[in-house]
């Protein structure tokens, strides 16, 4: 059994997928990076305002004792705009990357056609009259 996984884990498709996961996972962290600090910041200009912070308060909540105000709820919509910005740029850059690929890969090239000649019945008339003679 060690052994059957040994010789799955070595498969050349494993390896390229995890190798594609740690690379991924890494460039996620980058487009969350260009994201958070030059895209969100340049559309927060747009509405006056940080853009991870824009939110909209569904409920008011109460103050306690200590001064902290508990049962507000918030839809944090700069948060999730924040994110679907950050799929659509690791979208678009993956399908660069699949496109780029597919361009490298060595293109068929058409099977060669059939040598013009005799047919088969062609010949076998002609081995029937050679054995004839």
């Amino acid at each position: 059994m060690l052994k059957e996984f040994k010789e799955f884990a070595m498969k050349g498709n494993l390896v390229d997928i995890a190798v594609g996961f740690v690379m991924g996972a890494a460039f996620k962290e980058v487009v969350t990076a260009f994201t958070g600090g030059i895209v969100s910041p340049l559309v927060g200009l747009i509405f006056n305002s940080d853009f991870k912070d824009l939110r909209l308060k569904l409920q008011e909540g109460t103050q306690n004792e200590t001064g902290e105000m508990v049962g507000e709820v918030w839809l944090e919509y700069g948060t999730f705009l924040t994110n679907v910005i950050d799929f659509i740029i690791v979208a678009f850059v993956m399908f660069m990357v699949v496109k780029g690929v597919n361009k490298m890969k060595k293109k068929e090239e058409p099977a060669p056609e059939a040598p013009k000649g005799p047919s088969e019945i062609d010949l076998l008339m002609e081995i029937r009259d050679s054995l004839k003679k």
